[in-house]
């Protein structure tokens, strides 16, 4: 094998492959309690998924633009002896999201219950609002029931699901519905409700036919707050990058992992695809785990996990990042503008089509505007478009093409207009996902969620070869920022209790870490 071994730090060295936020989290956690840590990083700057791309108005984001759980950070960052508010500006957003629908109704979510209920009344009526307050009640019981042995335990524990069900048997007949669609379909008589919440299944990448009730939880996770960063959810990451190499961290970047090396059953470091080896006594791959089953992306790691761990693959997406005037109503940091079908771009992607009639997301990044000097001459947006995965659906140019017109044609039908319009070139479609991620196929979110099984089915840190662990979007809790970096802080939670007897005490100091590209 090419290449010249290099030791990385000590015998409790550990490696972290891919600068996701998932990574990112592992490696601040370990180097903060003193690991040494070498994080590798394939593209040219750290992020992963939170990354940007330049424009006219500065930096825009191209990947996640919610955030969500912001406890999880708060509690990442105090752990170090740090204020996360001392590293990122974030601004609670007032309205969660604003929706508008092509019949002319429109909708305005924020945190506070109450005048959601008031809201949901003046927008569509009585028994809208009767129905949202039900809905409200039931999915903060379930969130309350399933946040702690779901979301942050470092693996789903069924005993702990069936015990908080049996806490609260008022949430059974919901949680026996089939999917999430026959869920909301029993509880909201306006279809338009329905539509609305049953996006939150797109979140982690299902369609919410196939998806399980219980993802109606989501919706409390939005709701309990809504953060947006200064400089785009980019600038997140750009600080835990900061933070890892102020504790020490070395920071590879424009590196790509080839190989798991190996000694004996165990994983002994990894070989770049430039031939350079590390060893060190525990990895972390915090890229998309798919990566690794056999025929993947990355040898050497073949048995580490089984195949449904990360099959079937999530939703995709066509996602557009640019800057423009616009002109129109006002548009909120989040609004979703709902196609005229609820539920056609599902069945179309399941079929393995291009959606004739999809919903679009729109990410304005600068709102809400600063009534002092109003709108920027040149705003930054992210609109997003649910797809099908490469594995599913292979999208050609000319659908690419038909894509973009259907964009801009639907921004037009509820009376905005872009000045310079988007083109083709600010759009990232699934085969660029699939390119940039991978083992992917472009699939944004990793596993699907379809089916009641599925969060069990999801990797989690340990898997199958000693010393081999997985952190990111794709291994358990999930795909969203705070799932992911949960998903790190597991990660590196686990290789500190193997290497509990011979850790050194946690750092006090930050001594400077190293960036090399």
């Amino acid at each position: 094998m090419d290449g010249v071994a290099q030791p990385v730090g000590t015998a409790q060295g550990v490696i972290v492959v891919g600068a996701g936020i998932g990574g990112l989290t592992a490696a601040v956690t370990l180097a903060g309690a003193g690991v040494p840590v070498t994080l590798i990083e394939a593209d040219a700057v750290t992020g992963g998924k939170l990354r940007a791309v330049p424009s006219d108005a500065g930096p825009v984001d191209c990947g996640p633009t919610v955030l969500t759980k912001r406890h999880v950070f708060d509690a990442l960052f105090s752990r170090l002896g740090l204020r996360l508010d001392d590293h990122v500006t974030l601004h609670r957003a007032d309205t969660v999201a604003r929706h508008w629908w092509p019949d002319g109704a429109a909708l305005d979510l924020t945190s506070d219950a109450g005048a959601n209920e008031t809201a949901v009344r003046a927008a569509l009526g009585s028994r809208a609002a009767l129905d949202y307050a039900r809905f409200e009640a039931e999915t903060q019981a379930m969130h309350d029931a399933f946040a702690a042995p779901v979301m942050h335990a470092p693996r789903p524990s069924a005993a702990g699901i069936l015990a908080a069900t049996l806490r609260r048997p008022a949430l059974i007949p919901a949680l026996l519905k089939p999917n999430l669609a026959a869920y909301l379909n029993a509880r909201f008589c306006d279809p338009r409700l329905r539509q609305l919440f049953g996006r939150y299944a797109t979140y982690v990448g299902g369609a919410p036919n196939a998806s399980p009730a219980v993802l109606a939880l989501i919706w409390q996770a939005e709701r309990a707050g809504v953060w947006t960063v200064e400089g785009g959810l980019s600038a997140l990451a750009a600080a835990l990058t900061q933070v890892a190499e102020r504790l020490g961290a070395t920071v590879l970047t424009g590196a790509p992992v080839a190989e798991v090396l190996r000694n004996g059953p165990r994983a002994a470091g990894v070989r770049l695809a430039s031939g350079l080896e590390l060893r060190a006594p525990h990895v972390v791959f915090a890229g998309d785990p798919a990566a690794l089953l056999p025929k993947g992306d990355v040898t050497g790691a073949a048995r580490a996990i089984r195949r449904n761990a990360t099959h079937p693959r999530s939703l995709s997406a066509n996602v557009w990042s640019f800057a423009a005037a616009v002109e129109g109503p006002v548009l909120a940091h989040h609004t979703v503008l709902f196609a005229d079908s609820p539920n056609s771009e599902f069945e179309d992607i399941a079929r393995g089509r291009l959606p004739r009639d999809p919903s679009f997301y729109i990410c304005a990044q600068d709102r809400p505007v600063d009534p002092a000097t109003g709108p920027a001459p040149l705003e930054r947006f992210e609109i997003i478009a649910n797809a099908a995965s490469t594995d599913v659906h292979t999208q050609t140019p000319q659908e690419t093409a038909q894509c973009h017109r259907k964009m801009l044609t639907r921004l037009a039908s509820f009376g905005l207009t872009l000045s310079p319009e988007p083109t083709v070139a600010d759009l990232a479609t699934p085969h660029r996902f699939a390119a940039r991620y991978p083992g992917s196929h472009g699939a944004i979110y990793g596993r699907s969620p379809h089916g009641v099984t599925a969060s069990f089915r999801r990797p989690t840190a340990e898997t199958r070869v000693p010393g081999l662990w997985l952190a990111g979007g794709g291994t358990h809790p999930g795909a969203g920022v705070p799932m992911a970096a949960l998903s790190g802080m597991h990660a590196a939670e686990a290789i500190l209790r193997v290497q509990t007897s011979t850790l050194r005490s946690r750092r006090t100091a930050m001594p400077g870490g190293t960036s090399t590209a």
